[in-house]
């Protein structure tokens, strides 16, 4: 047996014999480290003829390799054996239920809103948004709004601070999503067909009416819009939206500024037990404000009046949300707490769609 087979089996068999990475280790360093014997055996080759060289080179080198794949091989399996021990010493048992994590619900303000969008995007109307801070022209002069209007005054509108010297326009808090229908005008021009959703604010506060609500406002211009295609059109949203087979809509003849006619819009419900009934009873209960735009206010969207019209409404979002839901103060809306959002709160989104019923 030749020097470099007494050393083959010496370390294999250490290597086959180690018990841990650590005593793996040391095997290593003796063999194939700086100081270890193959390594010396290695610059020894310098001192040996060319045919000696050769041979012994090649020897070593096949040794160098054997070492060093039984060292890897030798590590692999300690760690797999140090698995097997841990895997054994520790379980996990996958059948227990989960931990619980507290789930946040969506507020019903947002609901509404998304189910109001979802409905008339089925009837093809895109979403438009705009400002919440608006210029005077844009939020009263633009819709026909006349100067002396009691919504341009301070005890009704959120105007924006002014030095005296400022030049700028005067510019408020929205008091409606109007002022998107202008500008959705200027922007796209007619024929057109959107809905502004969006905050509102107003100086108003009981029961019924909050600083800043909710409204949603739709528009749709073309050539040869009218009345009927309101009717319709409010009609579809109702009996969707208060998911009932069939509503009865009463309009009254009223005055808003941007549209003429105008008219305020009733549905027919019954108050039964104190329960609200959409589509039913002997009462009526209005919901929404309507017309067909103005000329001035076409003209103002840079839509010519001779050429086109339309149609114009706007609905409280709060409002429908306390009446599909029965909330039954609009206050809650802002000053609820975690309870009352637990109680009117939605874990998931049913919206409402007019050629599907409930959709997820």
């Amino acid at each position: 047996m030749t020097t470099l087979d007494v050393l083959k089996a010496k370390y294999l068999e250490g290597i086959a014999a180690a018990a841990d990475e650590a005593s793996l280790e040391e095997i290593r360093l003796a063999a194939l480290g700086k100081k270890g014997e193959i390594s010396l055996k290695m610059r020894e080759l310098g001192q040996m003829t060319p045919e000696e060289r050769t041979t012994t080179g090649a020897a070593l080198n096949r040794l160098k390799d054997e070492i060093d794949a039984a060292l890897r091989a030798k590590k692999e399996a300690l760690a797999d054996a140090a698995l097997d021990a841990r895997l054994k010493s520790e379980w996990l048992d996958v059948t227990l239920p989960g931990r619980p994590r507290r789930a946040g619900t969506i507020h019903p303000v947002s609901q509404v809103m998304d189910e109001v969008t979802a409905i008339f995007a089925d009837m093809g109307f895109a979403v438009a948004e705009g400002p919440q801070v608006e210029s005077d022209w844009y939020n009263f002069d633009a819709l026909n709004i006349a100067p002396e209007h009691p919504a341009r005054q301070e005890h009704d509108t959120f105007f924006m601070a002014r030095d005296a010297a400022d030049p700028r326009p005067p510019h408020v808090l929205r008091t409606h999503t109007s002022p998107v229908q202008i500008r959705a005008m200027q922007a796209k021009g007619a024929p057109i067909r959107v809905i502004a959703p969006g905050r509102v604010y107003r100086m108003d506060m009981d029961q019924t009416h909050a600083p800043m609500f909710h409204q949603v406002e739709g528009l749709a211009i073309g050539r040869d819009i009218s009345m009927a295609n309101l009717k319709w059109v409010l009609e579809e949203f109702c009996k969707t939206f208060f998911e009932v087979p069939s509503v009865e809509l009463r309009f009254r003849a009223s005055h808003f500024p941007f549209t003429e006619p105008s008219a305020e819009v009733d549905i027919r419900c019954s108050w039964e037990g104190g329960q609200l009934k959409i589509g039913e009873g002997n009462s009526w209960l209005e919901i929404l404000g309507s017309g067909m735009v103005h000329p001035k206010v076409l003209a103002a969207g840079g839509i010519d009046p001779n050429e086109y019209q339309g149609f114009a409404f706007g609905v409280g979002i709060d409002r429908i949300a306390m009446l599909k839901y029965g909330i039954p103060d609009l206050r809650a809306f802002f000053e609820s707490d975690l309870r009352w959002l637990k109680h009117y709160g939605f874990a998931a989104l049913d919206l409402p769609t007019v050629f599907g019923g409930l959709s997820k």
